[in-house]
């Protein structure tokens, strides 16, 4: 298949309240074909991080519960969700956002991170591209409960599983997030606990 030419002839602001909500008007062409004209809502918040701590001598791993909103809309009873620590870049590069991150939400103060991948996760609706890690953690690095920020009404809650208990959420459906089932297949696979 040849790559579309894409020209956008409106881009008009729906939203800008807490992220940005965009209606994309654009002309469309495939190699000879006519050209088609299209409309998109895309929905722009930034890029984000995530990570999974894992501890190779406990063989565990740090995952976070709090509320989410879109879930409850979208039939998840109680809107809590079982995730990797993740948060937007903001101003930061990936890796420095992570490392912030990170120690605003589970109290870890980490060195040192590895990339594994980035990634679109809607990328039907969604611009955002989340850039995911790794880490090792171990209770030296503890310098806060964690939690996140009061000034982000962040209600995090942190949670420590062993390897296997985390993995065997995936199958039982108690653990539905991608980026999180993402990460946990990534240590699966390669080994890391």
């Amino acid at each position: 298949m040849t790559n579309p030419e894409i020209k956008i002839t409106e881009t008009k602001l729906l939203s800008d309240n807490w992220y940005i909500l965009n209606k994309v008007t654009f002309d469309y062409q495939i190699g000879n074909k006519k050209t088609e004209s299209h409309i998109r809502e895309v929905y722009d918040r930034g890029n984000g991080a995530a990570i999974l701590l894992y501890n190779t001598t406990k063989k565990t791993v740090i995952l976070t519960r709090q509320f989410r909103l879109p879930t409850f809309l979208n039939g998840n009873k109680t809107g809590m969700m079982i995730e990797a620590c993740a948060g937007l870049l903001e101003k930061d590069n990936a890796e420095a956002a992570i490392i912030r991150e990170t120690e605003e939400e589970t109290g870890y103060r980490l060195n040192k991170v590895q990339k594994v991948m980035e990634t679109y996760m809607s990328p039907g609706s969604v611009t955002e591209i989340v850039y995911l890690f790794i880490g090792e953690y171990d209770e030296t690095m503890k310098v806060s409960d964690g939690g996140g920020l009061d000034h982000e009404q962040e209600n995090i809650e942190v949670l420590e599983y062993t390897f296997e208990e985390a993995y065997a959420m995936i199958e039982s459906g108690e653990l539905q997030d991608a980026k999180t089932i993402i990460l946990l297949q990534h240590a699966k696979i390669k080994g890391l606990i």
